[in-house]
């Protein structure tokens, strides 16, 4: 493969040029991991993606909203597992005696892997900071770019150098969702000003390139952008006129995008809890949620999209799944994309043992990274758990992508490398705002791509091996 050293030096500065970047120091940055080529999707596979991901946002919103059935789904889990335990407690103060004022804004990533047998098969729902929609249309945009400024080294990279690159509106489409759900509360006061947004951030942000490509596009259609961590927001909230949410020096917030407490750290504040650890912040979340303002996540959507709730639909048939207002023939299409989960219980490690082990991953209710476990270590694993953790683990068939037909060309630090067995994992973003989808296409709101090699288990572009990417139709 003949590399164009030129043509790297370009994307790369094109990245670096268009916010494609993660924080290394705090006067530092760097750019995005990048394949500099798209993978290939027949457009049959794509449009049925594209067709179901709203029908699987309809289904969680009803799921979050069902709070008998998610008490019911989550308590087991909360016995084995202490953040899930905290979710639960929060959720139970959000919605007694009706308290839960807010506006459920779903803004979902449901990611997909490509089985080369079974075709496109669930991997997870991502309800709470679900991000990096602007970076995949970066990455879409970058493979535009090199497809035009430098066809012939794009041509030595690709698949199929003429294959048409499928468009992302993530950026616009995310955009769009939440000014809607922003106008939206604004109909239901008498306020003039202009609509406010508040994105609730981790301390010490890496990924604030992602966040401003989605904030800049919001201030350009009008909307004002604030970013606050728990703890700043925790002395800095309080009730206005007419139960809104009011941060000082701000004025009322209309919309409360969370890219952060998906993790018990995100609410440690060892100099402000009196009482154990994380009650101070949790209180803050649970505070937000009983005012007038449109919230993504909620508490009850990120319990709904947990690997716990996942498993249990998994299990469902389809008629079982008409209960959350789908119809027979929108259940039939959910089933078939959810792929094989199964419950972890005393029986799971002879499962096991007359199971080939490197068929199933292993996983626990955590969010990002470093929460699966593979091949051999399954069976060492549940032997060690104990009866209460049981409900906290979920078995899940792995999913066996075909690798790209040619080898990749990948961009780290600066320096080019070639993948020989690149697979990727799609996810397509929906926004739902009371269970209704707000953007254009049905609620669907473009779409992130991570590539890695089939042999890396962790696959995450920010702290993982993976890399962005996009997609292309392949050749009929």
């Amino acid at each position: 493969m003949n590399y164009s050293t030129a043509a790297i030096q370009d994307a790369i500065n094109w990245m670096m040029t268009h916010n494609v970047m993660l924080k290394a120091t705090p006067g530092s940055s760097k750019h995005a991991a990048i394949s500099l080529t798209p993978a290939t999707i027949s457009e049959a596979r794509f449009d049925v993606l594209r067709e179901s991901v709203p029908i699987f946002g309809q289904l969680i919103n009803a799921v979050a909203e069902d709070q008998e059935f998610l008490y019911e789904a989550i308590e087991p889990v909360a016995q084995g597992d202490a953040f899930f335990r905290e979710l639960l407690a929060m959720h139970q103060a959000i919605h007694q005696k009706g308290n839960a004022k807010r506006t459920p804004l779903l803004i979902m990533r449901t990611d997909f892997m490509d089985d080369h047998e079974a075709g496109p098969q669930l991997i997870e729902f991502n309800g709470i900071a679900a991000g990096m929609g602007p970076f995949g249309q970066r990455a879409h945009e970058l493979h535009r770019y090199l497809q035009q400024q430098a066809p012939n080294a794009f041509a030595n990279w690709s698949e199929d150098p003429h294959a048409p690159l499928i468009d992302n509106p993530a950026i616009t489409r995310l955009a769009e969702g939440i000014v809607h759900a922003a106008q939206n509360i604004k109909a239901q006061t008498e306020e003039r000003d202009r609509a406010k947004f508040l994105m609730v951030v981790q301390e010490n942000e890496d990924n604030i390139f992602d966040q401003f490509l989605l904030e800049q596009q919001l201030r350009d259609m009008g909307i004002e952008t604030y970013r606050r961590t728990f703890k700043q927001l925790h002395s800095s909230l309080s009730t206005g006129e007419n139960e809104r949410l009011v941060l000082d020096d701000v004025g009322a917030i209309d919309v409360v995008y969370l890219r952060a407490g998906y993790q018990y750290c995100d609410y440690a504040a060892r100099d402000l809890d009196s009482k154990k650890c994380c009650d101070t912040l949790m209180n803050t979340r649970i505070f937000i949620e009983q005012h007038r303002v449109a919230v993504n996540a909620t508490v009850s959507q990120q319990l709904a999209t947990s690997k716990r709730v996942q498993t249990l639909l998994t299990s469902m048939t389809a008629e079982q799944l008409t209960r959350f207002g789908l119809t027979l023939q929108q259940a039939v299409r959910v089933k078939s994309l959810l792929g094989d989960m199964r419950l972890v219980n005393e029986n799971s490690a002879e499962f096991i043992r007359t199971e080939d082990a490197d068929n199933w991953v292993l996983k626990n209710q955590g969010e990002g990274g470093g929460h699966c476990i593979f091949g051999e270590d399954i069976p060492q694993k549940l032997q060690q758990l104990t009866p209460e953790e049981y409900e906290t683990w979920a078995l899940m068939r792995r999913v066996r992508p075909a690798p790209r037909s040619t080898p990749a060309l990948v961009v780290r630090d600066g320096v080019a490398d070639t993948v020989d067995d690149l697979i990727s994992e799609l996810g397509l973003f929906t926004v739902h705002l009371n269970g209704k989808p707000v953007t254009a296409d049905n609620g669907y709101a473009g779409y992130l791509v991570r590539s890695k090699a089939s042999t890396t288990t962790e696959g995450g572009v920010h702290s993982g091996l993976g890399v962005l990417d996009s997609l292309a139709y392949e050749a009929h």
